[in-house]
């Protein structure tokens, strides 16, 4: 059954089990069974030994301890760590105070997220997650839903990586594209050049990076995100309390103590910041080979243990902050415990995916529709357009950008240098759109869960009240694809893109009055 139609079965299986059930471990877990024992031709024995040793690659791969997975995973546990002490020692309570005193909108609440979203473009990981924690003290206080700061989040960090060449994402674009270009005997530009040139080309980037600006100045709450918001303003509840025990959230008894500073909130996130940043340097410089430029460090870079490195320190200064702090206080034990019982919805999710991400990729899912897509017979002008749909549905089925890059990206540059050179670029560009898109949809991609988390929304909720604005900026990215493809151009596909996306939220505004609130 690998490489073949059946290899699609467990993601659209799954993916209609998330819509239906709205259970993400549900759904992972019997996408996860489904395939494994498509893998072992139905013998139950060996479907089940095949999934225990995914679950176990996950720790241990090749008689060696898997330290990308565990230092990520780690990291998690350490970031509800820290952020329980900031809780516990006040300091949230206290930013929200100063925020409140200088943020006196709802709407500027809104921007904290959507603006740092775009400044900390160096990982998407980390973007996601500090975002988070230095946002919800604002958001919260002006009754911002969690899944719309989910949305925020998931809809700056990804799409501003993505055109950022010092990220890790654009060192590892670039890396890529170096090789496409050279395999390709491509030399009318570097690839760097090649990638500065792409960033207009990705269309969906900047329609939801607008979008994200336009739902905040027009309050535009679209399908599922209206109940959010209405009950969020109505009663306070800024998750659904049916739904449980989201990602990050501490419990209700969890008190935060009443002397608390801004410090004790600000001092740990920026020793995060300055942490991982140095060590993705260090660790970029040593993996450079003696070419430390400024690209080579990003793209030989240990993200994962750079967010290791960072979380440690972090949680360090805010234990210290923590025990400066008078009696009363929560004993540092239970603090502890909190942090870490708080991460573990995230955790569950993350680990399910990953595994469920392993058995698409031996069912070679990606393959077969790179395969299909290659030996389809279409008219070169909607190769950008055709490009976009697929790569956005290989990153929806596979829940993974870089993994469709990494298929993806070759695909479309052979492609169009043997039947058009002039398309190479926004043909690897619509790979990077669509990958996004496709990122944004899905459930089991680890920047949506991350996203959540960073939020403390329930996973579920925010892939589906943000799935309606991404179809909007993926229905105009299409439009400008086919306009780019026909005409050769590249601005004013764009500039057709944006207006879209804002002509069709202005209608939206129009037609769909904005949830109701006494500031804006």
């Amino acid at each position: 059954m690998e490489g073949t139609i059946f290899s699609l079965i467990p993601a659209i299986l799954m993916l209609v089990l998330v819509l239906v059930t709205r259970k993400v471990i549900l759904s992972l877990g019997i996408g996860i069974i489904v395939g494994a024992f498509m893998l072992t031709q139905m013998d139950i024995g060996s479907g089940i030994g095949l999934i225990w040793s995914i679950f176990a690659s996950i720790f241990v791969s090749d008689g060696t301890l898997n330290m990308g997975s565990i230092y990520l995973l780690a990291f998690l546990f350490l970031l509800g760590i820290m952020t329980a002490f900031m809780t516990a020692s006040g300091g949230s309570l206290a930013f929200g105070k100063w925020a409140v005193e200088r943020i006196r909108t709802r709407r500027g609440a809104q921007l904290v997220p959507s603006l740092l979203g775009i400044v900390i473009f160096i990982d998407d990981y980390f973007n996601a997650l500090a975002v988070g924690q230095v946002a919800r003290p604002v958001t919260d206080r002006y009754k911002v839903s969690r899944a719309k700061l989910a949305y925020y989040i998931d809809s700056t960090s990804a799409p501003i990586t993505v055109i950022s060449p010092i990220s890790s994402w654009g060192a590892y674009i670039i890396g890529t594209i170096g090789s496409i270009l050279a395999a390709n005997e491509i030399t009318n530009y570097q690839a760097f050049e090649a990638f500065v040139l792409m960033i207009p080309a990705n269309l969906y980037v900047f329609a939801a990076l607008l979008l994200v600006f336009m739902t905040i100045y027009f309050r535009l709450d679209i399908g599922p995100m209206k109940t959010h918001e209405k009950r969020a303003l109505a009663t306070g509840e800024l998750n659904d309390p049916e739904k449980g025990d989201v990602p990050g959230d501490l419990n209700d008894e969890f008190k935060e103590h009443e002397n608390g500073k801004i410090t004790h909130l600000i001092w740990p996130i920026v020793s995060l910041i300055v942490g991982t940043v140095a060590t993705m340097v260090i660790t970029g410089i040593r993996n450079s080979e003696g070419t430390a430029d400024i690209l080579s460090i990003f793209a030989n870079t240990n993200v994962n243990i750079s967010l290791f490195t960072g979380g440690l320190i972090a949680v360090f200064l805010a234990l210290v902050l923590y025990i400066g702090q008078p009696q009363p206080k929560s004993n540092v034990i239970r603090v502890l415990a909190e942090g870490l019982k708080a991460m573990l919805p995230a955790i569950y999710i993350l680990i399910f995916a990953w595994m469920i991400g392993d058995i698409i990729s031996q069912l070679q899912t990606g393959e077969y529709l790179a395969q299909q897509f290659s030996q389809a017979d279409i008219n070169i002008a909607y190769l950008p357009f055709i490009i976009f749909l697929l790569s956005g549905f290989m990153a929806l089925s596979t829940g993974t950008s870089w993994g469709t890059f990494g298929i993806m990206l070759p695909i479309a540059g052979e492609i169009a240098a043997v039947t058009d050179p002039t398309l190479i670029l926004p043909a690897l560009s619509a790979v990077l759109a669509g990958s996004v898109f496709g990122d944004h949809c899905s459930p089991i991609s680890d920047t949506t869960i991350l996203s959540s988390t960073g939020a403390g929304a329930n996973h579920i909720d925010h892939v589906l009240t943000q799935l309606p604005y991404a179809v909007i900026c993926a229905v105009a990215a299409s439009v400008g694809y086919i306009i780019l493809g026909l005409s050769g151009q590249v601005w004013i596909p764009l500039m057709i893109t944006l207006v879209i996306v804002a002509v069709v939220a202005l209608i939206i505004h129009k037609i769909n009055p904005a949830t109701t609130s006494t500031s804006k």
